[in-house]
C-alpha cells in the first residue's frame, strides 16, 4: 500500500506535533497558528496503515488565499522515504508556497530541492550569553498588569509591554510575545531616532531578557537580514544569529 494522506484535526496530529517540537528544541516561529480556528489545515500522512508523519499548510490571516506550506514532519524510521512521502503529501495539500525555519533539517532540505525563489524573509536568534550593559541613567517601567501577563503566558497571546525613561522622558520601547511554543517567547524594541546610538536599544534587549527568564520563559528575537543596526543590537545584549525564515513558491504538485 501506498502513502496514504487525509485531512486531520489539530488533535489527531498534537502527538506528532510534540514529537516535532521536541526535536526542534528551540522556538518555533508559526506554532500558535494550529489554536487559531479556521487558519491551518493539517494533513496526517499514513505509510502501510501506520502514521508516519503530519504537514500543516496555512490559509488565513498574512496566508489568506496563499496556501502555505509551514509544517512538515516525518517519525524518524520513515525519513529514508521523505522525497516520496512529501509528494503524495503534496499532492493532496497543494501549498502554492512554503514558509520555513531553516532550524528544521528535514524540511529545510526539501525546501532547496522543491521550492522557487527561496529566499530569508528574517535572521532568527537564540540567547547565548547573559551581558551587563550600562544603563546610562535609564529606568526601565513595565506597563502591563500582572494578571495580563499571565494571562498571555497561559494563552500563548499577547504579553508585557515596557518603556525606557531617562529624565522622565520615553526613549525606547519594547517587549516580548508568548505566540510561539512553550518556554519560548520573541523580544522586539525600537528606539526613538533622536537616542540611537545611545547604547539604549542593547541596554533594553539586555532587560527584557531578564524579564523573560524571571517569568520562566526563553527568550528569543528576530529581525530583518538587512537591518544593520538591529543585528548589532540584539548581539551587543548576547543574542547569536541560529537560523533563517525562509519564504518560497511551490510548482502544482500531480494528483
Amino acid at each position: 500500500m501506498g502513502p496514504q494522506v487525509r485531512l486531520a484535526s489539530n488533535e489527531e496530529t498534537l502527538p506528532l506535533r510534540t514529537r516535532f517540537r521536541a526535536e526542534m528544541n528551540c522556538q518555533i516561529v508559526g506554532d500558535s497558528i494550529h489554536r487559531r480556528p479556521g487558519w491551518m489545515l493539517s494533513y496526517l500522512i499514513d505509510l502501510d496503515g501506520i502514521s508516519a508523519g503530519f504537514g500543516s499548510i496555512a490559509i488565513a490571516g498574512p496566508w489568506n488565499d496563499k496556501p502555505t506550506l509551514k509544517e512538515f514532519y516525518l517519525l524518524p524510521k520513515f525519513r529514508t522515504r521523505a522525497f516520496e512521502l512529501f509528494d503524495a503529501f503534496r499532492a493532496v495539500s497543494q501549498p502554492a508556497f512554503i514558509e520555513i525555519e531553516s532550524s528544521d533539517t528535514l524540511l529545510f532540505a526539501l525546501a532547496c530541492t522543491y521550492a522557487r525563489n527561496l529566499a530569508t524573509e528574517s535572521v532568527v536568534f537564540h540567547d547565548h550569553a547573559t551581558t551587563h550593559l550600562p544603563a546610562n541613567g535609564a529606568v526601565l517601567r513595565c506597563r502591563t498588569g500582572r494578571d495580563e501577563i499571565v494571562r498571555a503566558i497561559q494563552e500563548r497571546q499577547g504579553g508585557p509591554e515596557f518603556e525606557l525613561e531617562l529624565s522622565g522622558s520615553v526613549v525606547a520601547k519594547g517587549g516580548f510575545l508568548f505566540h510561539y511554543n512553550r518556554p519560548y517567547c520573541d523580544i522586539y524594541m525600537e528606539v526613538s531616532e533622536g537616542h540611537r546610538r545611545g547604547g539604549f536599544g542593547a541596554f533594553l534587549v539586555q532587560e527584557l531578557k531578564r524579564e523573560a527568564y524571571a517569568l520562566g520563559a526563553i527568550p528569543c528575537a528576530r529581525c530583518n537580514p538587512r537591518n544593520v543596526a538591529s543585528r548589532r543590537t540584539l548581539q551587543r545584549a548576547g543574542f547569536v544569529p541560529f537560523a533563517h525564515i525562509l519564504n518560497g513558491s511551490l510548482e502544482r504538485a500531480e494528483s
